[in-house]
């Protein structure tokens, strides 16, 4: 299986730099992943495609954003940055550690070169005015308060899980009363979750590992109801008898098409980068051709992409 495979033309304008003033009124596309079907509506309309007796399984990882670690691009050596306050657009008021190595002019890598920042002066107190380029994603990671999903509790996370971003505690709310249990497991994700396949085989990427926790509530929960979302985490606790286990660890699963799912029936998820994991991941979940014929009506139909973009339901 070719990474070329999972390559669609992206117009740049698609890519939602910005988050909508009401978290629910993102877009929706629906896909029956058995006839491929598709059909668009809004997310307040999730409740449609839900009923009672369903389990939705939500991530509740927190972002810390305010901390970054990264690589000087000359040395590599690791550099600490703690995010001060914005001064325009890219620019930040940074405290750079270690200072001696943080000249004007050095750069500083982050996420394997998704994320760059390079140093333009030294202002007061010794702290630094850094310059961030990213393609289109990052800059999100930057708003601590909206690029937050409502249910946030564990700290551990460089980036949001951007499904859950969609859903205001109204709207949960309306879940709970129709009769939808709501679950919660722990997925701290890191920046590789974005990053794009750099192998021309599928089967010889190597997987970035992020860590886990199912607790025991949950696992009987999700068992109970077995309708869920959350995907590397459940298929990570699930053992091949189809049973969620409590566990916590490191899950390195790469799921492309081919892989056989032991949990979850359905996916809540937004539209991803070409050639990327997350776009392998919903591949393998409703079939490749279906996936990407999606994707061509979602850029035909000017959806928004990315983590402040619209959302996919695929069941």
């Amino acid at each position: 299986m070719r990474t070329a495979d999972f390559y669609y033309d992206l117009p740049q304008e698609l890519i939602a730099q910005d988050p909508l003033e009401d978290r629910s009124s993102s877009r929706l596309m629906h896909l029956d992943k058995e006839t491929g079907e598709l059909e668009h509506t809004d997310f307040k309309h999730i409740l449609n495609y839900l009923k009672p007796g369903d389990c939705l399984v939500v991530n509740d990882t927190k972002v810390i954003p305010a901390r970054l670690y990264g690589h000087k691009k000359e040395t590599g050596a690791v550099i600490e940055i703690l995010l001060l306050k914005r001064r325009e657009n890219d620019i930040w008021e940074c405290l750079v550690k270690p200072g001696k190595k943080a000249r004007p002019g050095a750069v500083i890598d982050f996420g394997e070169g998704l994320l760059t920042g390079e140093i333009i002066d030294v202002v007061d107190e010794g702290n630094r005015l850094i310059q961030f380029h990213y393609e289109g994603i990052f800059e999100e990671i930057l708003d601590q308060n909206r690029y937050q999903t409502v249910y946030a509790k564990h700290e551990g996370s460089a980036a949001a899980p951007t499904a859950g971003l969609h859903f205001t505690p109204e709207l949960l709310e309306q879940v709970k009363e129709m009769g939808v249990n709501i679950a919660h497991v722990t997925l701290h994700v890191g920046l590789g979750t974005f990053r794009p396949v750099k192998v021309d085989d599928v089967e010889k990427h190597h997987m970035h590992s992020e860590f886990y926790i199912v607790e025991e509530d949950q696992a009987k929960l999700i068992n109970d109801t077995k309708k869920n979302g959350g995907c590397r985490t459940l298929e990570s606790a699930t053992g091949e008898d189809g049973i969620v286990k409590a566990t916590s660890g490191w899950t390195e699963i790469f799921i492309y098409p081919g892989y056989r799912f032991k949990c979850i029936d359905a996916l809540i998820t937004n539209f991803h980068l070409p050639e990327s994991t997350l776009l392998m991941l919903v591949s393998a979940l409703a079939g490749k051709e279906k996936i990407m014929h999606a994707y061509e009506v979602a850029v035909q139909e000017r959806y928004r992409f990315f983590s402040f973009g619209d959302a996919m339901f695929i069941s």
